[in-house]
């Protein structure tokens, strides 16, 4: 009998809310994703796993490699709820390289929150602009960022959102279920990338089966497995203990030396440490934090 499909689920928009900060992030609002346009090409598995830095100018041992991934310039975000306003991004510019490993870090209120959904593109800005890998972003409708969500930004969740029933690789090709890649395809790109992240004899468990850490893997090889511009982790540690916390920030690390540019939310200072370069969030503001000055964060 064959394999039975995902089901589909159309992606929620974000609205506005009653506060100066979006709720937590469900998994139904990032896949399942509309898939691509007919003819558009998936890469192979060299170009997701072997993705090498490029040439170009550096700003010091761990830093990108010149090419900006992410440009905010003077971006604000107002949600309004009846007469009220609240300004949650208060002029926001910010730019983050290729091959940047970078921490947001903020307390709550801060802001934090809301900038997280705009980098994910789970919202656009009330003004201002935004460009993922050079393309304005700004302005999309909720298919054509449903589409960039699903083909170039990989997330990682704090509760994983993995689906109980299903086998590790069966939760790692879920992306690539809703971007028309056949079925062989992605369970060879999901191997793969459960192999990256160190879970190769694990590919039938389920996740009742797994650790929190290895868990959390398994959200990374998912991740992964699109080859994403940029991977997002939303407080990726706040549900592990501390040796599953060292080791799911190590592999975060191999990932930004092999090239890959990652983005780590998080409000704990130590976890923010890890990054090769931390931005603080503050009043919708933000501003570069020595790792010196993260205490006072």
């Amino acid at each position: 009998m064959p394999e039975a499909e995902p089901p589909t689920q159309a992606v929620p928009a974000v609205s506005a809310y009653e506060g100066a900060e979006p709720e937590t992030v469900a998994p139904t609002e990032v896949f399942p994703l509309h898939p691509p346009e007919p003819g558009s090409a998936s890469p192979s598995l060299d170009e997701v796993f072997d993705h090498a830095p490029t040439a170009g100018t550096t700003r010091g041992a761990g830093s990108g490699h010149g090419r900006p991934i992410i440009e905010l310039v003077d971006v604000r975000k107002v949600y309004s709820a009846g007469s009220l306003s609240v300004e949650a991004l208060r002029g926001v510019s910010l730019s983050i390289e290729e091959g940047e490993f970078v921490a947001v870090i903020g307390p709550s209120g801060s802001g934090k929150s809301t900038l997280m959904h705009i980098l994910g593109c789970l919202d656009v800005p009330t003004s201002g602009s935004f460009h993922l890998s050079g393309q304005d972003v700004s302005h999309m409708s909720e298919t054509e960022l449903a589409h960039i969500r699903n083909q170039r930004i990989g997330f990682v969740f704090q509760g994983f959102h993995l689906l109980p029933s299903m086998a590790a690789w069966r939760n790692v090709e879920l992306p690539l279920s809703y971007a028309a890649v056949s079925r062989a395809e992605r369970r060879e790109r999901a191997i793969a990338a459960l192999r990256r992240v160190g879970l190769g004899e694990r590919i039938e468990h389920r996740p009742g089966e797994l650790s929190g850490g290895q868990q959390q893997r398994v959200a990374v090889a998912r991740a992964l497995v699109t080859d994403p511009d940029v991977v997002l982790a939303d407080e990726p540690t706040g549900n592990l203990d501390t040796a599953s916390t060292e080791e799911i920030l190590g592999l975060f690390s191999d990932l930004h030396r092999a090239g890959r540019t990652v983005v780590l939310i998080t409000h704990e200072p130590e976890v923010a440490a890890v990054a090769s370069r931390v931005i603080r969030v503050r009043d919708g503001q933000v501003t570069e934090a020595p790792p010196r000055e993260l205490s006072l964060v």
